[in-house]
């Protein structure tokens, strides 16, 4: 997910390690239920989840034994989201 050019690359804005912690425990507790739902395998997301500020970041994730697995963090001025299902509800 890297750009192939330099000089492109250094333009693009970049994530702390503390954004890509918080971005990725709101993935992982949150979006990944939901994902799973919708059986999904491999992908990228917008983490417009996050909050507004990280809605033009992308998350590349596939799945692992335990789940979904990040595989790193892309920007996009041209991301969108999409919602995704609620978990039903068991109980009546």
């Amino acid at each position: 997910m890297k750009s192939r050019n330099p000089a492109f690359a250094s333009s693009q804005p970049e994530l702390s390690d503390e954004e890509r912690i918080e971005i990725s425990e709101i993935f992982h507790e949150d979006i990944v239920p939901k994902l799973l739902m919708m059986h999904a395998r491999n992908g990228t997301i917008s983490c417009g989840f996050a909050g507004e500020a990280y809605k033009n970041w992308l998350i590349e994730f596939r799945s692992n034994r335990s789940g979904l697995e990040i595989i790193g963090f892309e920007y996009d001025p041209d991301a969108r989201s999409f919602a995704l299902p609620r978990p039903i509800s068991t109980e009546t």
